[in-house]
This record gives C-alpha cells, structure tokens and sequence, in this order.
C-alpha cells in the first residue's frame, strides 16, 4: 500500500509503454497532464523497461505527440543494465537485444564480444529478430559461465489499437528454459531506476510519485524504493486494487496532487 502524502511530491516518474503512449498514439489525457505537472513545477521524468529505447529517440517521439522532454528525462532499462555492467567486476558481455540496447551497453566502456564467445556477462532485452540460433549462442554462454542479466520479465507490452505484442520477457524466458540459469533483473520492478532518478534530481525516494500501468513491474518498482505509487488504466491493468492509489487516466492524479 502507498503512503500518499501529496505536499511532500516533488518529482513525477513516469512509466512509458501503457502510461504516456501506446505505440504510436498518446494515452487519454497524458499531453494536457504532463504539461500541467510541469506548470505547477514537478520535475518529470520517464522510466522505461523498454531497453531499445534511447534517450534522443524518446525526446523526439514525445514531442512529436505534443508531450515536454529532454533527453536527460529518460532512462531506460538499457541504460540501468549499463550502468549495473560498469559497477560490477565484468570486463566483458554479449547481448540479445535491439541497436538502441547495444548503445546503451556500450557506455558502459567494458568490452563487447560476439554472442556466443565466452563472456563475463549477456544481457537479454527485446529483440524482434530473436531465433533460435541467437537462444542457442546465449544459452551456451551462460551455461559456460556468463551472468544472465535480464532488462526487465515483461511478458508483452502495450500497443496501438489495444493490443499487447510479445515483450523482453517472452525472450528472457526462453533464455532461462534453454540454459537452466535464472537472471538477475535490472528494470522494474526492480528499484534500481527509480532510485537512479532521484538521485539524478537530488530527492529522497519518498519524494517522487512512480506512475505507471502494471502492478508487477511500474507499482512494484515504486514501492520497492520507498516512493508513493499511482496506477493508470491505460495500458495493462483494468482495475485499481484495494489500497492502491490510482485512476483510469492522468488528469485524476492532478487533483490528488494540489
């Protein structure tokens, strides 16, 4: 359960994927919100386990829709698993995932090898042209010995017209079946993102709002951290639980905030 106290919110954390679009088309009410959360002076941020999303790219699909950012708002699994690469003792990794992951891993400054050679670690996100060639490769690595980082367990995620299309953790699931090896988690519901981004902005994690669309990943990862959570019906979930503070769409979550 949140403990809500809205005069001590200073920042709103902003899930994507559910929350703020699906695909290609602004949620109900999220352009006219997040303007108005600015208006008042709530610093925004935008938390992703989408981790072929790149900061640029996000800022420039979000104001195509109408919706405020800078690139320094964003941050995504991608770029959690990098900054988990270049704090541990790995020197090298290979991954499964899209280009944008593969530039967020490369920030991390450690070394890439190709997938399948012995590695420190492999990192496994969305890949939509995952097979079963690229499973074989990652399964013999990590049961040779390589970490298995997983971005994030979302089975699917939100699309355009309703629909919800295969997420990073339909792959991360083959993966795991395939070599025996559970992964360790870097995104939500993990808190690693949320407390990244309070520190980013100089707050207590008590300090910020996580709003997002799935209990098991946005709400989870929010309470985790030890901040107040809000939950939308825009994406995944259809109903708000007992004790959970939420609404169908933004705008409810302004007036519980003055």
């Amino acid at each position: 359960m949140s403990h809500f106290n809205p005069e001590s919110i200073k920042a709103v954390l902003l899930d994507l994927d559910g929350t703020v679009y699906r695909g290609s088309e602004a949620c109900p009410d999220a352009v006219e919100s997040i303007h108005e959360f600015i208006g008042r002076g709530f610093a925004i941020r935008y938390l992703t386990n989408n981790s072929a999303a790149r900061p640029e790219q996000i800022t420039q699909k979000l104001l195509n829709l109408g919706i405020p950012c800078e690139p320094s708002w964003v941050l995504s699994s991608g770029m959690t698993a990098a900054q988990f690469l270049k704090d541990s003792l790995h020197q090298t990794y290979s991954y499964i995932g899209e280009v944008g992951l593969g530039e967020s891993l490369a920030e991390s400054e450690l070394s890439e090898v190709p997938l399948g050679e012995p590695a420190d670690a492999v990192v496994v996100g969305i890949c939509r042209s995952f097979d079963y060639e690229k499973l074989r490769l990652a399964s013999n690595s990590i049961r040779g010995g390589a970490q298995f980082i997983a971005t994030n367990l979302d089975p699917t995620y939100p699309f355009e017209g309703g629909a919800l299309i295969p997420g990073a953790g339909s792959i991360v699931a083959a993966v795991a079946t395939a070599s025996g090896v559970n992964p360790l988690v870097v995104g939500k519901p993990q808190p690693q993102m949320v407390l990244q981004a309070c520190s980013s902005l100089g707050i207590a994690p008590g300090q910020a709002i996580v709003v997002g669309d799935r209990l098991d990943t946005d709400i989870a990862c929010g309470v985790a951290a030890g901040a107040t959570t809000w939950l939308v019906l825009t994406g995944v979930t259809d109903e708000v639980p007992p004790g959970q503070l939420g609404s169908k769409t933004l705008q409810e979550l302004i007036s519980w905030l003055d």
